[in-house]
């Protein structure tokens, strides 16, 4: 007999990739109330395109009261920094504001690493997180408490080329599994060196290809984390903003 759902806020987790959309209605515990939908990204991933899926993905599920969202980009007070792997007309969209307007309901955006991140962290020490997929994402963690904006994946690695260029999907089908392993763990012991992390948690649809040869205290999670961290997301408590200081007369 399955559990009946817990009583409180029911939230929309979404969960924005460049080649998937995800969502997923969830109850207060973090338990799915139905499966989770998934739809392909819209090509061009437009936000006119990318709103109008996530529409009928909103609308084609159980009601729900709150909207969690994970980016794959900066996303700062729900405002779109970067997309790298979508389109540059997202730059300066106000996602939170877009999808409220879209469902109704008050809405939460955030990067799609630093969600994946809110799912799975212990909150002890340092923690980082790494999401392989259309790119390569990222999220720091200390004491459980989110280091914002890190980008690593345009980051330079090797040869002069960055962690997305030699570790995201394109160079997973150029080079074949062996080779982008490889890549992988010469990676993961360079992101080891550099922050000392106490747990290095690899996410996104391409972990889901590493099965051997992880070092002590690297983790591959779920990429259904990138969506339960939703509910994390609501946890947090959002910033305040700065006041600004008057110039003085």
């Amino acid at each position: 007999m399955n559990a009946r759902p817990a009583r409180g806020p029911r939230t929309l987790a979404i969960d924005v990739g460049g080649t998937v959309l995800k969502a997923a209605v969830l109850d207060p515990a973090g338990r799915p109330i139905a499966p989770p939908a998934r739809v392909p990204t819209p090509h061009p991933a437009t936000p006119f395109a990318t709103l109008r899926a996530l529409g009928r993905l909103a609308a084609a599920g159980p009601p729900f009261t709150r909207v969690a969202v994970g980016f794959p980009g900066v996303v700062v007070d729900g405002v779109v920094y970067t997309a790298v792997n979508l389109h540059p007309a997202w730059i300066g969209v106000n996602l939170a504001r877009r999808m409220e307007r879209l469902t109704g309901r008050p809405t939460r955006v955030a990067n799609d690493a630093d969600v994946q991140g809110l799912g799975v962290v212990a909150g002890r020490g340092v923690e980082l997180v790494v999401t392989l997929g259309t790119g390569v994402g990222s999220a720091l963690f200390l004491d459980g408490r989110l280091v914002p904006n890190l980008e690593l994946g345009h980051h330079p690695f090797q040869g002069g080329q960055t962690y997305e260029q030699m570790l995201g999907d394109r160079a997973l089908k150029r080079i074949g599994s062996a080779a982008w392993h490889s890549r992988l763990r010469a990676a993961v012991e360079m992101l080891r060196k550099t922050f000392r992390p106490r747990r290095l948690y690899l996410g996104g649809g391409n972990a889901r290809l590493v099965h051997r040869g992880l070092p002590a205290g690297v983790t591959v999670v779920s990429n259904v984390a990138g969506v339960l961290g939703g509910i994390r997301l609501w946890a947090t408590e959002r910033p305040r903003p700065r006041r600004r200081r008057r110039s003085p007369p």
